[in-house]
């Protein structure tokens, strides 16, 4: 999917750097260039044409689509008039790619390095509670997609009690604003919008993934199992599921990915793909499954076997929902 951001920022007429910036007029140059904007491929003004098609009731998947297109005409206008700090994170994410020229590290390999890393004295240790940056599709029959993205933070207390704290953000583009649907409807708000902040009263349970995961490869395939409410054994792609599930619960101390790592060495169709940089820029080593659909790269660091991230691809387009292939349905990183 091309990046549409990318586009608009190419065609701005009015550089950061440039003498009108600011604190003037646009020059004669720039006004034409704004002008071209805001008209359609005919030369209409876009207003024009939304009032022509918008009265009838018969046309709602249509009117979305102006609307959306009167959005993004109204989010470019932001950045013309206010600089790059105020562009809004609209397009999707691009998968993620594998860098050339670097050897793929085998999965069993890394649950060795793992293992090494776990007997270290400064070793991090369990702790219940995640901090996460996620990018998620949203899809509707009758609307585009559009992409949130979101930052959470679950912090547990000596009391059992937590806080969970949400904003919309996106790392990839610091500071300006970002799509949410907070409310149903999508919308642009500030980098760093407040859509929870909470305090749960004490609270205890035994059952996965509240209860602390195990540190043996099997036992912690039961307790993933048991978290994913299944009763047979989970395949490849359920099991990565539910290590999604344990990373939104849990930040795994060394011990613990060192079985997770192993565990995840032994499924089957999960395959060495080679390096990437993940969306934090953070350097790891990529494993790939690809079921029904989806391909499911799952981020691993090269020195410890800890889980960075973990991105979900359309292999297959979905036009009903106006997806594609290569559109990334979800990402996750994680981080201590």
């Amino acid at each position: 999917m091309a990046d549409e951001l990318e586009l608009l920022r190419c065609a701005d007429p009015v550089p950061p750097d440039g003498p009108h910036y600011g604190d003037g007029p646009l020059d004669h140059n720039a006004e034409r260039r704004l002008e071209q904007l805001l008209r359609d491929g005919r030369g209409r003004p876009f207003g024009r044409l939304r009032q022509r098609l918008l009265p009838g009731p018969g046309w709602p998947r249509l009117a979305w689509g102006l609307l959306a297109t009167a959005v993004v005409a109204a989010l470019t206008l932001t950045f013309v008039l206010s600089g790059p700090s105020a562009t809004p994170a609209v397009a999707a994410p691009r998968p993620l790619v594998i860098e050339s020229g670097f050897t793929a590290v085998p999965l069993d390999r890394l649950a060795d390095r793992a293992a090494a890393a776990a007997g270290a004295d400064d070793a991090p240790r369990l702790r219940k509670g995640t901090h996460v940056q996620s990018w998620s599709l949203g899809m509707s029959d009758d609307k585009p997609p559009i992409t949130l993205p979101e930052e959470r933070i679950v912090r547990w207390h000596a009391d059992d009690s937590h806080t969970e704290l949400v904003v919309a953000t996106d790392p990839r583009h610091p500071g300006r604003p970002v799509l949410s649907d907070e409310g149903g409807e999508p919308h642009p708000v500030d980098d760093g919008h407040v859509l929870l902040d909470r305090t749960y009263p004490p609270s205890w349970s035994d059952a996965p993934p509240q209860s602390p995961p195990p540190r043996d490869p099997a036992r912690l395939r039961a307790y993933l199992t048991q978290a994913q409410f299944s009763g047979t054994p989970l395949t490849t792609p359920e099991l990565l599921d539910a290590t999604a599930t344990l990373l939104d619960h849990w930040t795994l101390g060394a011990q613990e990915s060192a079985a997770l790592a192993r565990l995840l060495a032994r499924a089957e169709g999960l395959r060495p793909a080679g390096q990437v940089t993940d969306r934090l820029g953070r350097r790891g080593q990529a494993y790939v499954n690809d079921s029904r659909g989806l391909r499911r790269m799952l981020i691993m660091d090269p020195a410890t076997g800890a889980v960075l991230g973990l991105e979900s691809t359309l292999t297959e387009p979905e036009p009903a929902y106006g997806v594609e292939e290569g559109d990334v349905m979800s990402y996750s990183a994680w981080m201590r």
